[in-house]
Formats: C-alpha cells, structure tokens, sequence
C-alpha cells in the first residue's frame, strides 16, 4: 500500500471523522496526508498536527451558497486545485483518498476519480451531502451508519463514551447541549423549562455557547436555579456521564456520541442545516423509538410531559445496541 489522503472539513463534524481516521492510521506507523480548505475550521483542527505527514489548505469555497457569478468562480477554483491536488499524489505517492464530505473535499475526490486512485466515502449523515451524492457511485466503498449497504455501520466515537455508558432508568439530570457556538433556540428552552425542573428535583447541565454565556448566567443566578452551565468543555463525556436526558441538535456527532453514552434525547433540528439532514439523523433513532424529535418551530414547555412519561430504560438499551467501539478501527480495515 502507499500513501493515504484524507480529504474534506469546513465543520467539526466532518474533522473529527477526519481525526479519528487519522488517529487509528497513526497507531499502524502510518502518516496520511491531509487536504481541505482555508476558509473552514481545517487549518484550526489540523495545522500543526504532526500525525500526519503534510497538511494542504486550498483556496476554495463552497459552491451552494454562491449566485450564478460568484458559483463560476467557486467551480473554477475547484477545477483548479483538483490539478494541484494530481501534484500533490505525484509527491507524497498517493494511492487512495478518503473523503469525509465537505466542500474542502471537491478537489482531492475529483482527482482521485480523474486520475485513478482509490476513492472512499464516509457519509455522516442520513442523506447524502451534495459532493458525496455525486461522487457515491465512483467510490470503492461508502462507509454509513444509516445505510445498510456499508460494511461498517459503527460511527468513530471516542472510547471515553463507552466506558463511561450506562443504561439511563430514571430522569434526575437533564443536559442541554447547544454546541460550542451555542444555540440560542435550545437555550431559550432551557431557561423557560428550568422553574418547573427545579421543582421536580430534576439538575441541569447546560452548554449554552460564549455568546450568550453571560445573559444565560444572569438568568440563572435571578431566578436562583442550580445549574452546571458552561460554554465550552474540551471533556464534554464527562458532563454527559453524569446525564440521563438530553436535549440537542441533531449534528451526527453529538447523536452517536449521545447513543454510544445510552443517553434517549429530545432532538431539535437546526432549521437552516443542508437537506435538512438534522432532522432525518435524528428520526432514524425515532423511528426505532430510541428518542424523540421536535421542529424548532413547534418547540414548547408542554413537551416536558413526552420526556418524563417515555419508557426510558427500554430507549437507553435500544441506543446501545445501534453502536460498538471501534467504528475507526472497522472503517481502516476496510480502508487499508
């Protein structure tokens, strides 16, 4: 085998695919090569990484987001870097490219279709993003947790979340967890549910993001409410060991690190997210009646009800029966 590319990022639920990936290749005494974007979190993540051998940042935008003019330019960026990318194989001996989705992953996928590597997906989501949709029948294999056709259906998550699972039997602490960036729609839900859980005994765990950090504490402190609230936490398993419920987005991560944890959750889709693929991550669980799922929109005190009278033990094991460790470890199996 030669060398490996990872390809993709803009969010952290692209990169931390991409991290896993790399992780597990390191503990084999391979160093793979990672090419993304300058424009997303991908320089934050992986600049100075030194599990892999060379990191690209490529000049490039996404394409969906642009008008007709400004489209025609983000594609002939991309056509671009797919032939520096060609460069970039011929230096390190690229022999296959693995794309975790994301616009940063356009050029390195199109060269290795255009110039015969190897190409492997690893869709996050329920639904296809664009890119992947359009490259899916080119790639070797598509790595799923939703899509019966993967060979590997386990989702990388860090082990911490298995170690500490438990099966959830009883509701007495809830979290919130609205992502480093916040997330004032579950924020405001929080705080206009938090009298009637402190008069059920329930505790509150709550990441409310820097933004609104202090307005969220000022709240609190008024209205005399306990609460373990944080914006950002580097060990977020531990909040979420000490939880029984949770109430979130739907981004793939934070679903199957919550499943992985045995953690049922209340799952309120962000309105604005690609394909609205949120709220179909979330309803694969619902549907197998794992955990619930709510619009933003019709968001409401009264939905506390739903929470405190569902069969929680039963929709804990079910959760802890959609994963196993090792999701990494299965995909470069497969990969190597």
């Amino acid at each position: 085998m030669k060398n490996i590319v990872i390809t993709g990022g803009g969010t952290g639920g692209h990169l931390s695919i991409a991290k896993a990936i790399k992780e597990e290749l390191n503990k084999r005494g391979i160093k793979p090569i990672f090419i993304g974007s300058s424009s997303g979190q991908d320089a934050q993540w992986f600049k100075d990484d030194e599990g892999f051998e060379a990191c690209y940042f490529l000049d490039i935008s996404s394409v969906v987001d642009k008008k007709y003019f400004g489209k025609l330019i983000s594609l002939f960026r991309i056509f671009i870097k797919t032939i520096k990318c060609r460069n970039i194989f011929k230096i390190h001996d690229i022999d296959r490219v693995f794309s975790v989705g994301g616009y940063g992953a356009a050029p390195a996928s199109f060269a290795s279709i255009l110039f015969g590597k190897r190409f492997f997906i690893h869709e996050q989501n329920a639904v296809f993003g664009k890119l992947h949709k359009i490259l899916s029948k080119k790639a070797e294999i598509v790595f799923s947790s939703y899509f019966e056709s993967s060979p590997v259906k386990n989702y990388p998550v860090r082990e911490e979340f298995f170690k500490d699972a438990r099966v959830r039997q009883e509701i007495k602490t809830i979290i919130f967890l609205g992502g480093s960036q916040g997330a004032s729609a579950i924020n405001e839900f929080a705080m206009s549910v938090s009298v009637i859980l402190k008069q059920k005994g329930i505790k509150i765990i709550h990441q409310c993001g820097e933004k609104d950090e202090k307005r969220v504490r000022d709240f609190y402190e008024k209205n005399q409410i306990k609460v373990d609230l944080f914006s950002f936490s580097p060990n977020l398993h531990k909040k979420i060991k000490d939880a029984d419920f949770a109430i979130c987005r739907a981004g793939a991560g934070t679903l199957w690190e919550l499943c992985a944890a045995k953690i049922p959750a209340l799952y309120i889709p962000y309105p604005y997210a690609a394909k609205d693929h949120q709220f179909f991550n979330a309803n694969f669980l619902v549907k197998r009646g794992f955990s619930f799922v709510k619009r933003q929109r019709d968001l409401k005190i009264d939905d506390l009800e739903m929470i405190f009278s569902c069969d929680l033990k039963m929709m804990s094991e079910g959760l802890g029966k959609l994963i196993e460790p090792n999701g990494a470890k299965s995909i470069v199996d497969c990969l190597i």
